[in-house]
């Protein structure tokens, strides 16, 4: 779905009720003044579902309210061709002022010389980042300059079917467990199941759970923008998997992963991220769901932003660009009309905030997650190179053939090598 609308003063939405109430209790956001710059019409993109409009025109429309020179010409559509269109935005010099981005293409953006640089905002503080964790403030810097501001947060994570594990009578697994010790638990649902389900869904595809895992040996994926492992390292990790396999511990070549797996039913546990269980939640009947920190040390792991804001170096109006994003992700009331839709709340304080409202469920329990791996967690690593999503898929294809007994690890691992250098230095 695809949508252009014009924002001004409130009028008639079913959101507009909530902004008025927030109103209420609102006091006023710092930062600009549209009296000093004049008028000022800001466009918008970012892709999503149509409640994630709903929520985020809701608080662009609070700060009009709190800022009447500013308007905002907004447009969203679905995931699929977003990056397609912003890019044939910014050839054409048309592109957005502010818009939604993502880590896997932040580098290259930055590198193309089209986003808007924000480290002066962010040092003088008009853009705060000082209630961020110290790792997701950082995480938007490419060579050196802040090119764009977390708009939520996550943080990798296990997530089980905690119903299916009861009556299967096995214990739950914990935070810290290592991978021999999860292995083992996986492998005891199986036996405990009479096979009719696996412990744990391969992740030998996985290219962040193989990240976390190098970073637990004191290695990065990526050193310079270049591979930062070595074949062995590869052939180390389908190994593992490999043997995990045969003891029953993982499902099997051909078998659904990450959620398809859970909500399948294939599966009692997958790796996936803090963020993602109350909508995996959805999928799963009369089953309850938990999560637990993925195996390793913690340190391996980093809160990741789910999303960033970025504002296009060809805007107008820059001063009001950094206004709005420092308004988006640190103004109480836009954090409320917000949610976490977009990931959990960069700014701690808000955060916290944001939890309080929830009642018991998947999002609060998400929530209290979060904030527990909070000062657990390792310091987060530069933004991916470009060549990260091609890495993805070949990771995966890899280890598919090590699944099938097509190639060996050592070969598997020394093909994906050779590709994923190839893949980044292109």
């Amino acid at each position: 779905m695809r949508r252009r609308i014009e924002l001004a003063l409130p009028r008639r939405r079913a959101m507009a009720l909530l902004v008025a109430a927030t109103l209420l209790v609102a006091g006023c956001s710092g930062g600009r003044t549209d009296e000093s710059t004049g008028p000022v019409t800001l466009s918008v993109f970012w892709w999503g579902d149509e409640g994630r409009a709903e929520r985020t025109e809701a608080a662009l429309k609070l700060y009009t309210t709190r800022h009447p020179g500013t308007t905002f010409k907004i447009t969203w559509q679905g995931a699929s061709g977003y990056y397609d269109r912003l890019s044939t935005q910014a050839v054409g010099g048309n592109a957005p002022d502010l818009f939604q981005i993502d880590d896997s293409r932040l580098v290259d953006y930055a590198g193309r010389g089209l986003l808007l640089d924000l480290t002066a905002p962010v040092a003088e503080n008009r853009i705060d980042v000082t209630t961020f964790p110290p790792g997701l403030a950082n995480y938007g810097t490419v060579g050196g300059k802040v090119v764009a501001v977390a708009s939520g947060a996550e943080t990798a994570a296990m997530i089980y079917n905690r119903s299916r594990v009861k009556q299967l009578g096995v214990a739950e697994p914990k935070n810290g467990m290592t991978y021999p010790q999860l292995f083992a638990w996986a492998a005891d649902v199986d036996r405990r199941s009479g096979g009719d389900v696996a412990g744990l869904a391969d992740a030998s595809g996985d290219l962040d759970a193989y990240w976390m895992w190098l970073r637990a040996q004191g290695k990065e994926l990526y050193r310079a923008g270049a591979p930062g492992f070595a074949a062995g390292d590869t052939a180390r990790w389908f190994a593992m998997w490999q043997e995990a396999r045969w003891d029953d511990a993982i499902s099997g070549p051909g078998k659904p992963t990450g959620e398809r797996a859970l909500t399948q039913g294939t599966a009692v546990a997958a790796f996936g991220r803090s963020g993602q269980l109350a909508a995996w939640q959805q999928h799963v009947d009369d089953d309850d769901l938990a999560l637990v920190a993925c195996p390793g040390d913690a340190r391996a792991q980093w809160a990741r932003a789910s999303y960033y804001w970025a504002g296009y170096r060809g805007t107008r109006d820059p001063a009001a660009v950094a206004d709005v994003i420092d308004f988006l992700v640190n103004d109480p009331q836009a954090a409320r009309l917000l949610g976490d839709d977009r990931g959990f709340a960069p700014n701690l304080e808000l955060r916290e905030t944001n939890g309080a409202d929830l009642a018991e469920g998947a999002a609060r329990t998400a929530h209290e997650f979060e904030n527990a791996m909070a000062d657990r967690i390792g310091p987060s690593p530069a933004p991916p190179p470009p060549g990260h999503a091609r890495l993805r898929e070949l990771l995966a294809a890899a280890a598919a053939t090590v699944a099938t007994e097509k190639y060996s690890p050592e070969d598997a691992a020394a093909e994906f090598s050779r590709a994923a250098a190839t893949a980044l230095a292109s």
